[in-house]
């Protein structure tokens, strides 16, 4: 009687406990269900949908080595999971526990059929508690009460064989998703990226290399300095017990990169807390602030046309490559919250459908940070003042990689161009000065307070 491996944001075999536990029983029939339909709003975007394909694509390839393979099918996950399991007789679907609302409604809805797992955090979030029982709010304290239950499980070796059933179930073709864009084929600057377990260790072993000066780097865009691992841990092609293993040194750039795998369990420790978080403010009084209905506005910022160097960098940057780098995500996000005054929200809906690295945790809880009115996060009234980080991080060369139009614009200018007089005539003006920007957010801010 063989038994189901549920994948999902686990794409791999290294450090999978599920596939571990059902290789452990005899036959196993790993199947992967493309649900459009539980997740409702929060449909995987199209970034995302792409690099699915491929990380599909190297799951089944490494699943053929060790003599099985990867069952596709489509429709809401705990009914197929479940057609899937009475054709095939097996009473046992194995899965590694994810957080998000949806994923939470499908386990439920598989009932004593499921054997869950955990494999996907450093520890799980609902096990990190606070004196009184409940979920942690704020990171520092979460950071506090991880740290010490500190390190993680020794990471658990690949199967070396796994078991085939006497008969396979049936499979969707993968071309048949139509995952990949057509015309226009947005997705050509994508080949920076290496979908797969292959390609998130190629990262870490890069990485490694890198670690040390991560501290100081990650906050400059023009350099290097970040892991790239994100789209690899969001769609579980690695674990975060894998990284914290690897990375062995003590230096500050390790101690650095640790706090950043714990943020991500402490955005799933919130979302298990708060399911709805990615829609709703942290902070109530929040409601009562009047967003800006801006269009043109919102477009003008999607598409890297503000007239400031350094948001239109990071926006365009995350058109071309389905990512931005970090720090600048941070003055983009600002800028569209705060200079702007346009809904929170209108940013995160874009990044999740831009992102290959979009995850229902870190992008709400990252959104509201930044905004204000998440529940830990920053004051409203802390605004980003985008010319002054990017001349402070040093983003001339970034600038000048993802702005074609300003390549020509010395170092000295091209933070702000036009208030240096050297704006090209095809680079817009700003669609905003920032005193003005700043003094009416401040305004909004002092209305919900």
């Amino acid at each position: 009687m063989p038994a189901l491996v549920w994948f999902r944001q686990d794409l791999r075999l290294h450090d999978h406990p599920a596939l571990i536990a059902a290789a452990a029983e005899g036959e196993v029939i790993p199947v992967y269900v493309l649900d459009d339909e539980g997740p409702g709003a929060w449909r995987i975007g199209a970034a995302q949908r792409w690099w699915l394909h491929h990380s599909l694509s190297a799951l089944d390839a490494s699943l053929r080595e060790i003599g099985s393979r990867l069952i596709l099918r489509r429709g809401r996950a705990a009914t197929v999971m479940r057609e899937v399991a009475e054709a095939c007789g097996a009473e046992a679907v194995h899965a590694i526990r994810h957080y998000e609302p949806w994923w939470r409604e499908a386990e439920e809805a598989l009932g004593e059929r499921l054997c869950s797992h955990e494999g996907n955090h450093l520890r799980p979030p609902e096990s990190v508690r606070t004196g009184g029982g409940g979920q942690f709010r704020m990171f520092s304290a979460f950071y506090r009460a991880l740290s010490a239950m500190m390190p993680p499980e020794t990471p658990i070796d690949a199967p070396k064989h796994i078991k085939a059933p006497e008969q396979w179930p049936k499979s969707d073709a993968l071309a048949d998703w139509d995952l990949l864009p057509t015309k226009p084929d947005w997705a050509t600057g994508f080949n920076v990226w290496t979908p797969g377990e292959a390609g998130a260790q190629t990262a870490l072993d890069d990485f490694e290399h890198a670690v040390d000066a991560y501290e100081e780097a990650r906050n400059l865009p023009a350099v290097e300095g970040t892991s790239r691992l994100s789209p690899h841990l969001h769609h579980g092609e690695i674990s975060p017990r894998q990284i914290w293993e690897a990375l062995t040194s003590r230096g500050a750039g390790v101690e650095s990169f640790r706090r950043e795998l714990a943020w991500r369990d402490f955005t799933s420790g919130l979302i298990l807390a708060l399911p709805d978080y990615a829609d709703r403010n942290g902070r109530p009084r929040f409601d009562r602030l009047k967003w800006r209905h801006a269009p043109s506005d919102l477009k003008a910022w999607q598409q890297g046309r503000t007239g400031y160097p350094i948001v239109d960098a990071g926006m365009r940057q995350l058109w071309e490559t389905g990512w931005m780098h970090n720090r600048v995500r941070m003055i983009a996000a600002s800028f569209l919250v705060k200079h702007l005054l346009i809904n929170w929200r209108d940013g995160e809906r874009w990044f999740w459908d831009t992102l290959v690295d979009a995850d229902y945790g870190n992008n709400s809880v990252n959104w509201q940070w930044v905004a204000g009115t998440g529940i830990d996060a920053n004051m409203f009234g802390r605004i980003m003042a985008p010319l002054s980080q990017s001349a402070k991080f040093d983003a001339a060369e970034y600038i000048r990689e993802w702005v074609p139009e300003l390549r020509n614009v010395s170092d000295a200018a091209i933070h702000d161009p036009e208030e240096s007089g050297c704006r090209p005539s095809g680079y817009p003006r700003k669609i905003i000065g920032h005193r003005d920007a700043r003094e009416r957010a401040l305004a909004a801010g002092r209305q919900v307070r």
